[in-house]
């Protein structure tokens, strides 16, 4: 054999690696659920990403980190609405920065489920019998109808005494009114933890603000300055700050943008399945926020999870945070 030839297929190596062996669960004895978890951390590819979050998420927690969680709308359209509700009612979440779908969603909820579906349904068919699809969830049309109704009465109350209210104050309220333990709104208004929901017209409830405002009393107004000097002041007096970010887009850029004024968050935890190669906010990895000053460039305080939410999520806050 051509000794060049073996040396660029076997090309041989004198690097002596200090790094764990590769070496994943191996279900000798039963399953131990903190066990598997932990051989997450050697077992490579997002599994190691997903122990690297765990290990984050409990050092932010013996940190005492004023905890930001941010989340997007399908979250709350899934099963991840109860995780998300668990984390606000035990205490472990200090701000929540959400869409404007998934304050709909939420109230939606408290009386009219959600319904699983299919992904490869007749699109048509479910329009004739207004029947709309999130993914492989269906949701009725008559949610929303249910829901106008419901927010009128709310928006008369809400606007009586002042026309001009926060997103903070409309999620506050809204969820006071609100009889459901699994419903995120209601723990967050129970426990004193603001909902900042800076695109909240995004959604049903902005097209039933038009409607009131247009039908019943022009002069009521969302104002969204006051929530991002609040959420901006609010992060500078924490002596440190962690964020989870579940899901992309406004949430999520709100956090790390809000976190920059304080010189960057100290943690910062990434589930995502954006897209880097395109340039968008929502593809960004952790890396791209620390080159902003979003994030502090400390040794391994953050991680990415490449993966779908309903996946991985739950098993984060299982280990992380209820496991302990």
């Amino acid at each position: 054999m051509d000794d060049d030839s073996h040396e660029n297929v076997v090309p041989g190596s004198d690097e002596t690696l200090d790094t764990p062996d590769v070496h994943g669960y191996e279900f000798r004895d039963g399953v131990d659920f903190q066990e598997l978890l932990a051989s997450y951390a050697t077992t490579g590819f997002q599994a190691t990403a997903l122990a690297e979050a765990i290990d984050i998420a409990e050092r932010m927690q013996e940190a005492d980190a004023t905890t930001y969680l941010t989340c997007t709308s399908n979250i709350v359209s899934s099963g991840l609405r109860e995780v998300v509700a668990a984390l606000v009612r035990e205490g472990y979440v200090d701000v929540l920065i959400t869409t404007s779908g998934a304050l709909t969603e939420d109230v939606i909820k408290t009386q009219k489920p959600f319904k699983m579906g299919s992904w490869n349904a007749d699109e048509a068919a479910l329009r004739e019998q207004g029947i709309n699809r999130l993914g492989n969830i269906f949701v009725p049309s008559n949610r929303y109808v249910w829901l106008e109704e419901y927010l009128y009465d709310f928006f008369d109350d809400f606007f009586a005494e002042e026309k001009i209210r926060t997103p903070t104050a409309f999620a506050r309220e809204l969820g006071a009114t609100l009889d459901d333990e699994n419903s995120v709104l209601k723990q967050a208004s129970d426990n004193d933890v603001p909902v900042y929901c800076p695109a909240l017209t995004d959604a049903e409830v902005g097209n039933f603000l038009y409607y009131y405002r247009q039908s019943y009393d022009p002069d009521v107004d969302i104002a969204l300055l006051d929530d991002y000097e609040t959420l901006i002041e609010g992060g500078m007096d924490a002596d440190t700050t962690g964020l989870i970010a579940v899901g992309d887009g406004v949430p999520k850029h709100h956090a790390i943008m809000t976190n920059l004024f304080r010189g960057g968050a100290d943690y910062a935890i990434y589930i995502s399945t954006g897209m880097e190669g395109d340039g968008s906010l929502s593809g960004a990895p952790p890396t791209e926020a620390v080159s902003w000053g979003k994030i502090k460039a400390d040794e391994r305080n953050y991680t990415q999870i490449q993966a779908e939410a309903t996946l991985v999520f739950p098993l984060l806050v299982a280990s992380a945070f209820f496991e302990n």
